[in-house]
């Protein structure tokens, strides 16, 4: 992996990962057509990225970070639970579905359960418009749907969105309890790749890439935030869904 790829890699991650299209999948698409062998180290630099991408969500929401909202990060704690289970004591099977086929396959669900949803969604019966109002057993929910993010390309965004949505959420509340649940998700998540790989990632070779990926992701990630929200006060997630279908029909056709 080159400077180059890591400014792509980072740009594609920042855009996505509060998207309900799935970065991972994208970062698998984009590794494979960049010719990025997808080894542990490319894997772990890809979960720092999507860290990088992850603290935007501090900056877009400072006055959550305080204990003030210590309700509000219990019931994210809850919704975390079930992913960090499941992942921990299922992580080698998960990594065994890594592969574009898998992507292009549960791109195509994920934008027809979105589509379907939509169908059915009716936002004036979803009352639930703040996450402070979230309860815990709407918490516990969202969290179990979130599991469905172990599968690539599935979208762990997408996964706590149509999660919330079901469970009364109104668009907006479920996209922010959305990137508040990532929080906890990729802290997790990065802590474990960091210290099974800290050597080969920090190493004099990879560090400056790691650094202009990390910033690039940071940046991109707090603009697509401001705009996804912006886009939601006006528009459904019905354009998610279409794209998903598309893209990975597209997939399965060039593979």
């Amino acid at each position: 992996m080159d400077i180059i790829d890591s400014i792509i890699l980072g740009i594609i991650e920042g855009i996505t990962e509060f998207l309900p299209i799935s970065s991972t999948g994208h970062l698998i698409v984009a590794s494979e057509f960049l010719g990025i062998d997808q080894n542990s180290v490319t894997k772990a630099y890809e979960v720092i990225i999507q860290f990088a991408a992850i603290l935007a969500v501090v900056l877009n929401y400072p006055s959550k970070f305080t204990f003030k909202h210590i309700d509000l990060w219990t019931k994210i704690f809850i919704a975390f639970l079930p992913i960090a289970a499941i992942g921990f004591l299922f992580s080698n099977q998960v990594k065994a579905l890594f592969s574009l086929e898998v992507v292009a396959i549960m791109f195509i669900i994920g934008g027809i359960v979105f589509l379907i949803v939509e169908k059915f969604y009716d936002e004036s019966k979803h009352i639930t418009s703040d996450v402070e109002d979230v309860t815990y057993k709407q918490s516990l929910y969202i969290g179990l749907a979130q599991i469905f993010a172990l599968i690539p390309g599935t979208s762990r965004a997408g996964s706590s969105i149509i999660g919330a949505m079901l469970v009364g959420l109104n668009r907006k509340a479920s996209a922010e309890f959305s990137f508040l649940l990532a929080f906890p998700v990729m802290c997790a998540t990065t802590g474990y790749d960091l210290l099974k790989h800290h050597n080969e990632l920090f190493s004099d070779a990879n560090l400056m890439n790691l650094l202009v990926g990390f910033v690039i992701s940071f940046l991109v990630a707090f603009i697509a935030i401001k705009l996804f929200l912006k886009f939601l006060e006006n528009f459904t997630f019905v354009a998610f869904g279409i794209y998903r279908i598309l893209f990975g029909i597209i997939l399965l056709i060039v593979m």
